[in-house]
């Protein structure tokens, strides 16, 4: 049996899956990621792959995802939000510590890859998968591959500017990679608790909002409004250019419900067809899928569902 070891390296927590031939899990585990310390982070992973394999007796292949890519240029980690990590040979540095190859990618290329093989997207010819969380991230899957494109970003939607800025979204809010106004500062979910905050002065996570939306507050419900505005005229952007056949929303704010009908109703003003097929669809792996992604990149031929 080949075994399969996939590892979600996020900044706040850490999760291994190891996998089957045919894609059934067989061990997931999650522990908090060591916090700002690379060092630490290559120890975590190691010891983490350590213990799965012992527990099943096997040797496996390993695939990871994490915020962020290689560089074509140094083949260091750059782009990541683990900003302990930018700068480093870690795909180099893990291969060292195991001793074996190690496929590294981005999380969101992880994700839609997963979704592309049996999730929400299985079938499409093209799709877009987006992880909406501490980060906004996208990934492209075209028959069931994952792309990377020439420069290692492709699918790097959420560092693009929000897309027809109305007047009090001009200039935007600051972003971490240095610009102001990126898709992501507006449509993560610390955006959306920004946004939130700043009409309301009411501090609020993005789950409470929902809650108090559900439950008729006008002022949350508008909140969830701006988003869905936002959101559709950034995919709408993607449309335009991919033409995808599904979008697959992941990450925490994509278990917002009413954003599967409202941002459809809303983005064909801004698409330039006369028709949209494109569906958008919840991830059916849920928190697994980034994951369950990143334990197929090990795989040299991707399994067959």
């Amino acid at each position: 049996m080949t075994l399969r070891i996939g590892i979600d390296l996020g900044g706040t927590k850490t999760e291994i899956i190891a996998l089957d031939e045919r894609g059934a899990t067989l061990l997931r585990r999650r522990a908090p990621t060591p916090a700002g310390s690379y060092e630490a982070t290559l120890e975590h992973i190691a010891s983490l792959i350590g213990i799965v394999e012992r527990e099943l007796d096997q040797t496996g292949t390993v695939g990871i995802g994490t915020p962020g890519s290689i560089s074509p240029a140094n083949g260091r980690l750059r782009n990541s939000n683990s900003t302990c990590l930018n700068g480093k040979p870690l795909k180099e540095d893990l291969e060292r510590l195991l001793e074996r190859p190690v496929h590294l990618a981005n999380d969101a290329n992880c994700f839609v890859l997963s979704e592309a093989l049996d999730g929400a997207a299985a079938g499409a010819s093209v799709a877009f998968g987006v992880i909406l969380g501490t980060g906004v991230g996208g990934g492209i899957a075209v028959h069931g591959r994952a792309l990377e494109g020439s420069n290692a970003i492709a699918g790097e939607w959420g560092h693009n500017p929000l897309p027809w800025p109305e007047d009090d979204e001009r200039p935007g809010p600051s972003c971490y990679c240095g610009k102001r106004g990126c898709i992501e500062t507006w449509l993560s979910g610390p955006g959306l608790e920004g946004d939130h905050t700043h009409h309301t002065g009411e501090r609020l996570i993005a789950t409470a909002i929902t809650q108090h939306a559900e439950a008729g507050d006008r002022t949350a419900q508008a909140t969830l409004a701006r988003y869905e505005r936002r959101l559709a005229r950034s995919l709408a952007i993607v449309i335009n250019i991919l033409d995808p056949d599904v979008i697959v929303l992941g990450g925490g704010v994509s278990n917002i419900a009413r954003l599967y009908q409202n941002v459809p109703a809303q983005w064909g003003q801004w698409i330039f067809s006369d028709v949209v097929r494109t569906r958008l669809e919840r991830n059916r792996h849920g928190d697994s899928s980034g994951v369950r992604g990143a334990a197929f990149l090990g795989a040299a031929i991707p399994p067959s569902f």
